[in-house]
């Protein structure tokens, strides 16, 4: 059966001021399935994913110029309600960032900021949240002690039941372990084989097997192009550009 495409790039470019960062990028997404953004610093890893819910308005000089279309929508039409958009497609950033708020608050912001006030409802959201997280056991009886009293790998984790509290669709995740321990990172890389019977992940890493173990699909970015995109078992056994399997060596990056 063909998988559903949810998001498609279309002749990406993207610029900081006079430099270019992504040059003509064509690339889909499907539903449900993990696609991992591998390549090099400075690649434009990052720069791309941040195209998918528009963080990089929020860069001064920044322009984009091609097309993200999202269930056929393009984001970058003028009539797009932003917020809207980053409610269904949620992100997960490189270091944790949990509110200086309680564990409980955390979760419950996306829901509140909505305008939703019924305590039991909230405490609902809250809970199903955090077990979607892999958290739930580990806090449930801490529920208002601080976020940030929690170990970096639960920080992370309450940062993903975070995003998962308001029902997106799509979680980008930008490095989510680069800050994180062995024993984390696992954990975290569990979560996300576990999510995708559920969400379309995308996640920037430039742990080669992190990528190899994690994702359905992966995508290779160098200098800004995309060199390769095709089923990860297929880019790490038999990659077809020289520069692909020069990374995948080691012999840069």
């Amino acid at each position: 059966m063909e998988q559903e495409i949810i998001i498609q790039i279309k002749d990406a470019d993207s610029f900081y001021g006079p430099k270019q960062i992504l040059k003509n990028v064509t690339l889909d997404f499907q539903a449900k399935t993990v696609t991992a953004l591998m390549g090099p610093s400075g690649c434009g890893k990052s720069t791309l994913i941040r195209c998918l819910n528009r963080m990089n308005d929020l860069i001064p000089r920044f322009r984009f110029e091609g097309k993200v279309l999202y269930k056929g929508i393009d984001l970058y039409a003028k009539d797009v309600d932003i917020t809207d958009l980053r409610r269904e497609i949620g992100m997960v950033f490189q270091k944790p960032n949990p509110f200086p708020k309680s564990i409980y608050e955390n979760v419950a912001y996306g829901v509140r900021i909505q305008g939703i006030t019924n305590r039991e409802f909230i405490d609902g959201i809250v809970e199903e949240s955090l077990k979607r997280a892999a958290l739930w056991e580990e806090v449930k009886d801490r529920l208002h002690e601080p976020a940030l009293s929690l170990s970096g790998g639960q920080q992370q984790r309450i940062c993903i039941a975070r995003a998962l509290a308001v029902k997106p669709h799509v979680i980008l995740f930008d490095e989510p372990c680069s800050a994180l321990d062995p024993i984390a990172t696992a954990k975290i890389e569990e979560l996300i084989t576990e999510l995708k019977k559920n969400y379309t992940i995308i996640v920037v890493t430039h742990n080669t097997a992190q990528a190899a173990r994690v994702s359905d699909f992966t995508a290779f970015l160098y200098l800004g192009d995309l060199v390769e995109f095709g089923p990860t078992a297929k880019i790490f056994t038999v990659p077809q550009d020289k520069r692909t399997e020069e990374y995948l060596t080691g012999k840069f990056g």
